[in-house]
């Protein structure tokens, strides 16, 4: 007894679409055809359909099935490559599940990247939004200095945030100086807060850090940051 392809489709448990491109791409050998030209199949279509379906489960794509050599050696490598990968995916899921913890523990907020959550409360909006784009502009010991300094020189910062944009020439003085030994201290802590390790490209990223300080911050806040920078060195 020969079977159609929409019943040979409904054994497998697969959609007739599915046979006519495993078809396609060679996944799976054209049946004879009866004298009036429709398709016949048979057990081994049907075992080859169950047995695509099994790899699928598996995680392996169908450019691996068609590769698969006929040999228990090459399916047992396959396996254990589609192990490997399965592990990697797994460790990430539970990176990003460690990740969503400590959101939901500090701050339930996609605003913050991974390990700012803890002091995520203590940052401005604009704060923020700079941490991000540095998350991906520094490379991961900028990232490490810059949790750091979030989490342990924040004492200068309130003034600077409070700052308005029209502040006069000896508010922002003011401002600077008081900012300038806690920007001090962190240089001296921090060696490489001088010349950022930059990963993206080093120049164009500075160029972007820079950017992102004139749009987030007022004016007045940007010529503190210049000023206190330049008293710090």
């Amino acid at each position: 007894m020969a079977w159609s392809t929409r019943r040979l489709a409904e054994l497998a448990g697969t959609t007739v679409k599915t046979v006519r491109h495993y078809h396609a791409i060679g996944l799976l050998e054209e049946p004879a055809r009866a004298g009036n030209g429709y398709k016949e199949y048979g057990t081994s279509h049907l075992v080859r359909l169950l047995q695509i379906a099994r790899l699928r489960e598996l995680g392996m794509p169908l450019s691996g099935i068609a590769e698969l050599e006929e040999s228990g050696e090459a399916f047992t490598q396959t396996l254990r490559t589609l192990d490997s990968q399965l592990a990697a995916s797994i460790a990430h899921q539970q990176e990003l599940r460690a990740e969503i913890a400590d959101l939901l523990r500090h701050c339930p907020d996609p605003d913050v990247p991974a390990g700012f959550a803890d002091v995520a409360d203590d940052l401005t909006p604009a704060d923020r939004a700079m941490v991000m784009i540095s998350a991906r502009v520094y490379d991961e010991q900028g990232l490490q200095d810059m949790r750091a300094i979030v989490a342990h020189h924040r004492e200068a910062d309130d003034a600077f945030d409070e700052l308005a944009s029209d502040a006069t020439a000896d508010e922002i003085r003011a401002v600077a100086a008081r900012l300038a030994p806690a920007l001090r201290t962190i240089h001296e802590q921090y060696p490489g807060t001088r010349t950022p390790p930059l990963g993206v490209g080093s120049r164009t990223s500075l160029q972007d850090l820079v950017q992102a300080v004139t749009e987030l911050y007022n004016p007045a806040q940007v010529e503190v940051l210049r000023q206190a920078y330049r008293l710090a060195l």
